[in-house]
């Protein structure tokens, strides 16, 4: 099979634990898209983030952020895909969160609106170091949220509610499904992410694959976690990375090495090249 296009997700993935491209994942997919053949970050992150580094990579494919909700050319000059959250149940899922005291953030195209500072805050400020003035994300501790959702009217692709309680974060998670119009899914053990309704890598990449005139036959996706799991679906190769979670692994119609051992660069080489 002759395939066209990669689809990677980022975080334990892409990128190893230092948040860092290896060498390996780097090469492979050089010679890969001198190849002809389409790289596609698909992340949960925010767009800049994913714009930074794929721009690092030197790949200019479309970007798939906010775990589908929202894709995008570089320099968003053509959004090709984008699904935000209705107000009512953006308001709906900050009341719940403000009710079992669960921190959370969310975001658009362009800002992070966090309830308080937190370590993934500390993060982005620090990324916002490395990307162009022009495209640094705009970072924003809010007070009152619902405020905020009513003056401004942002597009809310993502939330993330993030707790270290396991069992407070599933009962968090179960009353969470009961609202209407919302996806709820998760990209890392103590992390519930809410999307409007049918939002996923999944759908985004076969939106993506329309645009390009590629079959999902000739699509390879690449990830780790439970939110990665519909573009595994749906393409025609799936891999798993080795640091993944056991239900990804089982899904997947294989399994690479660990994202600290450059597993994605090992799968390009091994099933692409």
């Amino acid at each position: 099979m002759k395939y066209k296009l990669i689809a990677i997700d980022m975080d334990g993935t892409l990128l190893n634990s230092k948040n860092e491209i290896s060498k390996k994942n780097k090469e492979a997919i050089k010679k890969v898209t001198d190849k002809g053949v389409k790289v596609v970050l698909s992340t949960g992150r925010i767009f800049p983030s994913a714009l930074h580094y794929a721009k690092s990579l030197e790949i200019e494919t479309p970007i798939i952020s906010c775990n589908g909700a929202y894709v995008a050319e570089h320099g968003k000059l053509n959004i090709i895909y984008e699904k935000p959250i209705s107000v009512e149940a953006s308001k709906e899922v900050i009341n719940l969160a403000e009710k079992k005291g669960i921190y959370y953030h969310f975001y658009d195209d362009t800002t992070f609106f966090a309830r308080r500072f937190s370590e993934t805050v500390n993060n982005y400020y620090k990324l916002n170091e490395k990307i162009d003035e022009k495209e640094r994300i705009d970072i924003r501790i809010i007070d009152n949220p619902i405020e905020i959702i009513d003056s401004e009217k942002p597009l809310v692709y993502k939330f993330v509610f993030v707790e270290d309680d396991r069992e407070k974060l599933l009962e968090f998670r179960k009353e969470a499904a009961k609202i209407d119009g919302i996806e709820v899914a998760s990209s890392w053990w103590n992390n519930v992410e809410i999307m409007n309704k049918g939002v996923s890598k999944g759908r985004a990449l076969i939106e993506l694959c329309n645009v390009l005139n590629i079959d999902r036959s000739e699509v390879v996706a690449i990830g780790d976690n439970e939110n990665d799991i519909p573009m595994l679906k749906i393409a025609g190769l799936s891999i798993a990375m080795g640091n993944g979670e056991e239900e990804v692994k089982k899904i997947a119609n294989v399994v690479t090495k660990t994202n600290d051992e450059s597993g994605v660069g090992e799968a390009i080489e091994k099933f692409v090249l």
